[in-house]
């Protein structure tokens, strides 16, 4: 396949999984790995791709990737990371979960629960458990953002502000290997600063890939996170980090 062809499929590939590995395209092209890094080099610098090692990723400095393709990126891992926290929610107590795929992963594990209160911002998360007699839900209100049905703003904050929690379940659009947890929208970050304020106890649920992304506007850092639960090992100064601060690190993979 010709240059020209080969980059259209690439980004398409990218968009649909996230991420695009020289080894992946290598076969399905049928190309040699130095044709298909010479393509992600070109992509990365008319800045439609962003390489990372090994291949490349969406860029995501400043804008999040849409709704419907966070939904499909690392599915599976999603799932054995939602399956893995939810063995650390007893029954009979009351959580927040927030705006975020791998949060609507955990609600759907928590179907076998009993006796919980769930309070959330994330009308796909509502409507997950609306149906499940064993789980009350309380939605939070606020300034509904159509692209994935996050309620952000003062009247979230507000709401948020008269509970106590026993557990926040948070997810996020980024990590820096530093520690810091990132995310993109000024709103959202204010409403996941207000959930950790006011709970017990908070799990940071998140992908090994969001450490090959960029946001730029921190929401917490690792002091405030009790447990992260991701699918894979993160990079060697974040496990460093988790253990200075006194984090749970749990792998799924290894469970």
């Amino acid at each position: 396949m010709v240059q020209t062809l080969r980059k259209p499929e690439i980004i398409e590939i990218a968009r649909r999984e996230g991420r695009v590995t020289v080894d992946r395209l290598v076969e399905y092209f049928g190309v040699t790995p130095q044709t298909i890094r010479k393509d992600l080099t070109e992509l990365a610098d008319s800045g439609q791709l962003e390489r990372v090692h090994g291949g490349a990723i969406l860029p995501s400095t400043t804008m999040n990737i849409g709704y419907m393709e966070r939904q499909e990126l690392n599915q599976p891992s999603k799932v054995d990371i939602a399956r893995e926290c939810v063995k650390h929610i007893p029954n009979d107590c009351s959580l927040f979960l927030n705006i975020g795929t791998t949060t609507e992963a955990v609600a759907t594990e928590l179907r076998r629960h009993t006796g919980l209160l769930v309070v959330t911002n994330n009308l796909n998360i509502a409507n997950k458990l609306s149906h499940d007699s064993s789980v009350d839900v309380v939605v939070t209100g606020g300034d509904l953002r159509k692209s994935d049905g996050g309620l952000v703003g003062a009247v979230a904050r507000e709401t948020i502000s008269r509970f106590r929690f026993d557990f926040a379940i948070v997810g996020c659009s980024a990590l820096h290997p530093e520690g810091d947890i990132l995310d993109f929208d000024t709103r959202e970050v204010g409403v996941s600063q207000t959930i950790i304020g006011r709970s017990d106890k908070v799990f940071l649920v998140a992908d090994i890939s969001k450490f090959e992304r960029k946001a730029p506007i921190k929401i917490a850092g690792l002091p405030e996170i009790d447990m992260f639960v991701t699918d894979d090992y993160p990079p060697a100064k974040f496990s460093e980090a988790c253990r200075n601060y006194d984090t749970q690190l749990i792998v799924a993979k290894d469970r």
